[in-house]
């Protein structure tokens, strides 16, 4: 994850929901979620915080409640930035 790599600080995780990565939210100072969007063009995120379970698609600007959970999708906690 970039915010731990570039030793920043993040709010709230997001999860691209094409190949997984794993980036910070918009109310984060780095933003990585939206960033990972504009340089890849993977419409939709998730939220990647325990017990969420909505999706953003960039592209239409709407947002999916209640979307299904997998097993590993979704951590058991919150993670907080170091």
């Amino acid at each position: 994850m970039e915010c731990l790599k570039d030793g920043g600080d993040w709010v709230h995780l997001r999860m691209c929901l094409t190949c997984g990565h794993v980036g910070c939210c918009d109310d984060s100072p780095s933003r990585h979620a939206t960033r990972h969007f504009h340089a890849s063009s993977h419409p939709v995120i998730k939220s990647f915080e325990p017990g969420e379970d909505w999706a953003w698609c960039f592209v239409d600007e709407q947002l999916v409640e209640r979307i299904p959970t997998f097993p590993g999708e979704s951590p058991p906690v919150h993670y907080s930035a170091p």
